[in-house]
C-alpha cells in the first residue's frame, strides 16, 4: 500500500534477492521513462524504496504520481 506522507507517494518492496530487486528497478525505469516522470529511490540488497512526487508541480503528489504507483504495482504482479 502506498502511504501519502511529506508531499511523495512512498513504499517499500522486498524481493527474494539482488537480482530480483535489480530486475523490478529495471521494469520500473522502462516505465517511469515511457512516462518522462522518474522516481526517487533507493536499493539496499533485495529492497527497494520508492517516493513519488511532482517536480514541476512543486514536488506535490499528482494524478501522475498516482498513475505510475498504479503501474509500479502491476510491475509486482
Amino acid at each position: 500500500m502506498w502511504k501519502e506522507e511529506n508531499n511523495t507517494l512512498y513504499k517499500k518492496f522486498e524481493f527474494k534477492d539482488f537480482s530480483e530487486a535489480f530486475a523490478f528497478m529495471t521494469r520500473v525505469a522502462m516505465a517511469a521513462e515511457k512516462t518522462d516522470h522518474h522516481p526517487t529511490w533507493k536499493n539496499t540488497y533485495n529492497k527497494v524504496e520508492i517516493w513519488l512526487s511532482t517536480h514541476d508541480a512543486g514536488d506535490i503528489v499528482t494524478d501522475k504520481d498516482r498513475k505510475l504507483a498504479a503501474t509500479i504495482d502491476k510491475l509486482t504482479s
